[in-house]
């Protein structure tokens, strides 16, 4: 099983999430953030914004699934045909266990 976590534009996530059902990924947590990425935030005039809302999605696939589920991410989350700075990152880890609460059972 694999991590999927993604930090994206709050005005992409509604379509993202779109995607990601249609393409088999309808379990996902959102939540709302604030950062920065590499760029070190944002100059607007003589004002430095360090804190940018973006906004996480976090998804637990198949090792098979994985592939698929960025590429949704990837194509939907990107602004324009060639991104801009601040479309996101996502990030991939290894899940050793996972159980439902409400049965018992482990996996996915």
């Amino acid at each position: 099983m694999q991590m999927i976590r993604t930090i994206i534009r709050p005005e992409k996530t509604s379509a993202v999430l779109s995607e990601l059902l249609a393409a088999g990924f309808p379990a996902v947590t959102k939540l709302d953030v604030v950062g920065r990425g590499k760029q070190k935030g944002i100059m607007v005039g003589d004002i430095q914004y360090d804190e940018i809302p973006k906004q996480m999605l976090m998804l637990v696939v198949s090792d098979e699934d994985k592939d698929d589920a960025i590429r949704v991410i990837l194509q939907v989350a990107r602004t324009g045909e060639n991104g801009h700075y601040g479309d996101g990152r996502i990030f991939v880890s290894q899940v050793s266990e996972s159980w439902t609460i409400s049965t018992g059972k482990s996996g996915l």
